[in-house]
């Protein structure tokens, strides 16, 4: 072996970091994850599910997904709400106010300079469409005057 080779296995003795081809990161993350799910995953064997937390693949008789946690195949419990009435118009007014003066606390509000500098592009561009829309409006009445005569 070169040099080069020797220093590079002396450095990462398990290869390359980053893998080069799609199929090499296919491959990594495959083995990443057999050895993400522990020894007992690599022999084959299942670990143990928490007490009275079995999941729905395993009273089924399938195994289960490696790396998945028990009790993902269930769906999510409806929340146990107490039939309140709506508050009153007031309150949800209150409220309403209250989230739009949190909101605008977030806002970034520009200096002095910044709004100068906005509102004198604003009112160019506007200057500009207008100017423009004019234009074309003096060449489109000459056309439709010269088509079907004045």
């Amino acid at each position: 072996m070169s040099e080069d080779g020797e220093k590079d296995q002396e450095k990462d003795p398990k290869g390359p970091s980053r893998p080069d081809t799609a199929a090499a990161r296919r491959a990594r993350r495959a083995s990443a994850g057999r050895e993400g799910a522990g020894a007992d995953a690599a022999d084959g064997a299942k670990a143990p599910a928490p007490k009275g937390k079995a999941s729905a693949a395993s009273k089924s008789g399938k195994a289960d997904k490696a790396g998945a946690s028990p009790g993902k195949e269930r769906p999510t419990p409806k929340r146990d709400r107490p039939d309140t009435k709506q508050p009153s118009l007031f309150r949800r007014l209150s409220r309403f106010l209250r989230e739009v003066w949190a909101e605008l606390r977030k806002v970034i509000w520009p200096n002095r300079k910044q709004m100068v500098t906005y509102t004198t592009a604003v009112l160019i561009f506007v200057v500009f469409m207008v100017s423009l829309v004019f234009v074309l409006d003096l060449g489109f009445n000459e056309v439709v005057a010269l088509v079907f005569g004045d």
